[in-house]
């Protein structure tokens, strides 16, 4: 079974940088297809940034330019490189995958940007 487990998360002032990171367990990491989601207050839970099992990426159009999704399939791990931060990326940052048709999503990780 796998779980996820995020972390990174923190406060930063605008224009800062974050790097987040979403650690697997199991042995199947190198083929999953890995997401990172954001729900900011009182909003709903959003895409942000997906990575395939063979590195093709999108982007919310939101973050596109700012962010950066990269895998290390040695460390089980996924990141989300973050920088240029706005106060509206303010929000709780979750890893999710699927398994067998199955969402799993890790605990989350908030990242507050605030001068």
């Amino acid at each position: 079974q796998v779980q996820l487990v995020e972390s990174g998360g923190g406060l930063v002032q605008p224009g800062g940088s974050l790097r987040l990171s979403c650690v697997a367990s199991g042995s199947i990491f190198s083929i999953l297809h890995m997401n990172w989601y954001r729900q900011a207050p009182g909003k709903e839970r959003e895409l942000v940034s997906s990575i395939t099992s063979i590195g093709s990426t999108i982007y919310a159009d939101s973050v596109k330019g700012r962010f950066t999704i990269s895998r290390d399939n040695a460390k089980n791990t996924v990141y989300l490189q973050m920088y240029n931060l706005k106060p509206e990326d303010t929000a709780v940052y979750y890893c999710r995958t699927d398994v067998n048709f199955v969402a799993v999503w890790g605990r989350g990780t908030l990242v507050t940007v605030s001068s």
